[in-house]
């Protein structure tokens, strides 16, 4: 989701109805609060609060969950994709292709880590990485494909893997908000060399702060990322990175997870299995609801696909007419909402140096314009999900559902 939470103040119970927040977990915390406290306690009894017990236990828990063969945490899905991209043998000036729509630090990440990110359009529907674009985007310098999963599903994995083949490119996967989506069986980000998540507080696993990890089946990548978070081991240098020397700065500092975060994901893990089917239940409410509603243009749901595995609605995301004048009716009504990509990357000033025109990816553009992401997490109710469909309603029809 957005990089930044804006979430209004939680209602209470017995209040009458107030406004419906763009994200709460008031009542998430109050079931796993006994859980939280008791891990927390071993952590504050332990006296070590980074990389510690809680870490290796909570990577356990993924690897177990997710299938992987190797889960490193790190401080943040952004280190993830950055930790990722250097184990993946990209050198400084490198080409990755990557999605025109998504959360910038997707991009970012490919500059973190010293390359350079190459653009590429996304299916209309769905969002993921085009492999058709991402064809028509290799050149002598790609060296890295990186499909983002948004939505409720994964990208094309088929059509971009074979992308991959074709030029001899290696993938890796911004699985960031794609916990739970698996292809044939196969979790998000174990399809290439690896994958990163985002424990965000807004995504469907989410932590109190910033948390991440790497999902890899490669034993070197996930040693190469430990080393990374910890600018190397004792008795091991940084030699065996390709391009390390290369970059000029300090490599990054401090990558490392905090065990107190490591506890909330534990206790929430539990529970996860729960809250993905809770998120679908919510998003086939709006489904329902908003079926028909004049100016939607397009509502969230799965692309049929050979492959394609059950969805995961970390966001529901519509297309909508007018925007922004929607938005203000619905704070007015007291409901939350965010823009998801509200420039297409290629387009995003912090990407002006790579010389790109409007145009050239025209569904990044479409969906930077219209896209909404309204309310969706576990502690929803569907009373909630009817208020906000009788605001956007009223707002395109002018008369609230009786």
């Amino acid at each position: 989701m957005p990089e930044t939470c804006r979430a209004s103040a939680p209602r209470s119970p017995a209040a009458e109805p107030g406004p419906v927040p763009f994200f709460s977990q008031e009542a998430t915390f109050a079931e796993v609060w006994p859980t939280v406290r008791a891990h927390c306690r071993d952590v504050i009894n332990g006296g070590r609060y980074a990389r510690g017990s809680k870490v290796a236990e909570l990577e356990e828990a993924l690897r177990a969950w997710t299938g992987a063969r190797h889960v490193v945490g790190v401080n943040s899905g952004t280190d993830a994709l950055v930790l990722l991209l250097r184990a993946g043998g990209l050198r400084p000036g490198e080409e990755v292709i990557v999605p025109a729509f998504g959360p910038a630090a997707t991009a970012s990440a490919v500059r973190l880590a010293r390359g350079r990110p190459r653009f590429a359009d996304i299916e209309p529907a769905g969002h993921g990485l085009d492999p058709e674009s991402a064809d028509a985007a290799v050149t002598p310098r790609t060296r890295l494909l990186m499909p983002a999963h948004l939505g409720c599903q994964m990208a094309d994995m088929a059509g971009i893997a074979a992308v991959a083949r074709r030029h001899g490119l290696r993938m890796v996967e911004d699985g960031a908000r794609a916990i739970g989506m698996r292809w044939n069986g196969v979790h998000a980000g174990l399809l290439g060399l690896g994958g990163a998540l985002s424990f965000f507080p807004t995504n469907t696993l989410g932590a109190i702060g910033d948390a991440g990890a790497v999902l890899t089946e490669d034993p070197r990548v996930a040693e190469t990322v430990a080393d990374l978070r910890l600018q190397g081991r004792a008795g091991r240098t940084l030699d065996h990175v390709p391009g390390l020397s290369d970059l000029g700065v300090p490599i990054r500092v401090d990558s490392r997870m905090d065990d107190l975060q490591a506890a909330v994901l534990l206790a929430k893990l539990a529970r996860l299995e729960a809250d993905i089917a809770r998120r679908a239940e919510l998003a086939a409410g709006y489904t329902e609801r908003l079926s028909g509603v004049p100016g939607i243009r397009r509502l969230p749901g799965p692309v049929p696909r050979d492959g394609h595995g059950s969805p995961v609605h970390h966001a529901y995301l519509v297309e909508v007419e007018d925007r922004d004048a929607l938005i203000r009716s619905l704070t007015a009504a007291g409901v939350g909402s965010e823009v998801f990509c509200p420039v297409p990357l290629h387009l995003d000033p912090r990407f002006a140096g790579l010389g790109h025109r409007r145009g050239e990816f025209p569904n990044a553009e479409a969906a930077s314009a219209t896209a909404l992401a309204l309310p969706l997490y576990p502690d929803l109710a569907d009373d909630d999900v009817e208020r906000v469909c009788d605001a956007v309603r009223h707002f395109y029809t002018g008369r609230r559902a009786a």
